[in-house]
C-alpha cells in the first residue's frame, strides 16, 4: 500500500461522446511519429474479438498494454518503433505492437489489427469539503443500463483519471467506471492526503457526481476500492445508502498498523527466522516503531533503544524490513526527528475497519493476494471468513500465488520479486460480480473462494 514510502468550477452537464468506428480497415498501418504518446491511449477491439488497453505507464513517455486475461507488458518507442516487454520484467516478450497515426486510432498487436472502441464519456468537477475535484465518467456506448463502480484510489499520488486501466477494459465488456483525481493529486485541488474520514467523504462525493452524470442509464452503483482504498471504500460506503455495493481488492480487514507489523514478520519468514520465539521479539520492535510513528516520532524512543539494545547483536535484527520498521530501528533519538514526523502525519493511524465492516449494510465483495508482501493477507482472510460466518454479506476470493496488486511473480536470484502479469481470472471475477452479484459457478484462474454467507 506503500503508505510510507510515496514515490508514485462548474460540472459539465452533459457527457460528451468520444467515437469511433467499431470496423476493422484493411489499409496499412503507417507508424506514428506523434512525440505524445496519449493520443494512443484507449481500448482496442482486435480483429479475434480480443480487448486491449493501453494506458500510460509508470514511467514518462511510455505505455502499459493490458489483455482481459491479465497479461501486460510495457511499451517503450526507440527510433519510431515500440518495444513491449513482459510484465513489470523488463524482458523482452516478443510481441510486436504498432500505431497508426493519432487521428486513425489503429493498432497492431501481436499480429491483429484493432480499431479504438467508442465510449460515452464525461468530464466533470464536483465538489468536495469546498473543494473543486476532477473526474471522468466513462459508459460503454449506447442507452442500455449499466451497473458502475466508482474507484477509489490506493495511497499513491498519481492522477487516477490518467493512469486507472479499469475505465478502459471495464466499459469495454459492459461495465461503466468514473474515477476520479483525489485531493492533491491531478487536475484536482487541496491539500494530498491520507486521512480515510476526508478521503471517504469524497469518495461519497464522486459517487454522488457519478450518478448525477449517468442517470437513467446506471442499474447499479458501488464503490470499488484499491489497496488503501480497502479501507477507504467501506467508509464511504457506510456514509451514503446510494452506494449499493463494495469491491475490494488486495485491500485489509486490519488496521494501519498492522500492514508493518504482518510485513515484519513475513520478511523474517522468507530470511529464515520463521520461529514463534524470534517472531514474539519482532512484534515487540514493531509495537514500538508503530508508537513512534503514530506519535509522529514523540514517544516510543525508549521503548526502540531498550529492544536495540537487548536484540541487535541476535542474527535476526538486520533483516527486519517491513514498511517502515526496518528504516525506523536504524534511528535513534533526534536522528531525522522531522523527517520521522512528517511521514504519513495524517495517516488514520487508529483507524479499525471492523466495526463498518460489521454494520455494513452493502454487499462486499473481497479479492485478495495469498502471497501478497505488502498486505499480507492472512488475518483478512480470517476476519472475513469469519464475518461471513455470522451472516454478513461478504464474499471473498484468493488467488494463492498473487503478490500485491493481485500480480502473478518470478523470483530472481537475488530473492527480488519480477511481476510477470495479473492473475488470470482477476478482470473476470470483478466483472462477474459488479454485473451480477454473485460470481458463476466457473473458475477464475487459480482464485479460492472464501466461504459465503447466505
Amino acid at each position: 500500500m506503500n503508505l510510507f514510502r510515496l514515490c508514485f468550477a462548474a460540472a459539465i452537464a452533459s457527457a460528451t461522446a468520444v467515437v469511433f468506428a467499431s470496423t476493422n480497415a484493411a489499409a496499412p498501418i503507417k507508424t506514428s511519429k506523434a512525440p505524445d504518446a496519449r493520443c494512443h491511449v484507449g481500448a482496442y477491439r482486435l480483429d479475434d474479438g480480443r480487448v486491449v488497453s493501453v494506458m500510460p505507464s509508470d514511467d514518462p513517455g511510455k505505455l502499459r498494454w493490458r489483455l482481459l486475461d491479465g497479461r501486460t507488458g510495457k511499451l517503450v518507442r526507440e527510433n519510431g518503433a515500440w518495444t513491449s516487454t513482459r510484465g513489470w520484467t523488463e524482458q523482452p516478450d516478443g510481441i510486436k505492437v504498432a500505431f497508426g497515426a493519432c487521428n486513425q486510432s489503429r493498432i497492431r498487436f501481436d499480429g491483429r489489427r484493432g480499431r479504438k472502441i467508442g465510449f460515452d464519456i464525461a468530464e466533470t468537477r464536483f465538489d468536495s469539503h469546498g473543494l473543486s475535484l476532477r473526474g471522468r465518467l466513462v459508459l460503454p456506448r449506447g442507452h442500455d443500463k449499466v451497473p458502475v463502480v466508482v474507484l477509489v484510489h490506493g495511497s499513491g499520488n498519481l492522477s487516477g483519471v490518467d493512469a486507472y486501466f479499469q475505465q478502459n477494459l471495464f466499459p469495454s465488456q459492459g461495465v461503466g467506471v468514473f474515477v476520479y483525481d483525489k485531493r492533491g493529486t491531478g487536475g484536482s485541488e487541496g491539500k494530498f492526503s491520507k486521512d480515510f474520514d476526508l478521503l471517504s467523504d469524497d469518495a461519497v462525493a464522486a459517487l454522488a457526481e457519478a450518478r448525477r452524470l449517468g442517470g437513467t442509464r446506471i442499474s447499479r452503483i458501488g464503490f470499488h476500492g484499491s489497496s488503501q482504498g480497502g479501507w477507504v471504500a467501506p467508509l464511504a460506503a457506510s456514509k451514503t445508502p446510494q452506494a449499493q455495493f463494495v469491491m475490494v481488492v488486495f485491500g485489509l480487514a486490519d488496521s494501519v498498523l498492522s500492514e508493518d507489523r504482518d510485513q515484519v514478520a513475513a520478511d523474517l519468514r522468507a530470511a529464515g527466522f520463521g520461529d514463534a520465539e524470534t517472531l514474539a521479539k519482532a512484534r515487540q520492535v514493531s509495537d514500538a516503531t508503530g508508537l513512534l510513528a503514530t506519535s509522529k516520532g514523540q514517544h516510543g524512543w525508549e521503548e526502540l533503544e531498550a529492544l536495540r539494545a537487548q536484540y541487535q547483536h541476535e542474527p535476526w535484527w538486520k533483516a527486519l524490513k517491513g514498511e517502515y520498521t526496518g528504516d525506523v530501528v536504524q534511528r535513534r533519538r533526534g536522528d531525522d526527528l522531522m523527517q520521522i514526523a512528517m511521514l504519513d502525519s495524517d495517516v488514520s493511524w487508529t483507524y479499525d475497519p471492523m466495526p463498518v465492516l460489521r454494520k455494513l449494510a452493502q454487499p462486499q465483495m473481497w479479492i485478495l493476494g495469498g502471497d501478497d508482501a505488502e498486505a499480507p493477507s492472512q488475518e483478512t482472510q480470517r476476519r472475513l471468513s469469519a464475518l461471513a460466518a455470522e451472516g454478513r454479506a461478504i464474499e471473498g476470493a484468493v488467488f494463492p500465488q498473487a503478490d500485491h496488486g493481485i500480480l502473478e511473480f518470478e523470483t530472481d536470484a537475488t530473492g527480488e520479486r519480477l511481476h510477470t502479469r495479473m492473475a488470470e481470472g482477476y478482470v473476470a471475477l470483478q466483472l462477474d460480480w459488479i454485473k451480477h452479484g454473485r460470481l458463476d459457478d466457473t473458475s477464475y484462474g487459480r482464485a479460492v473462494r472464501l466461504p459465503v454467507s447466505r
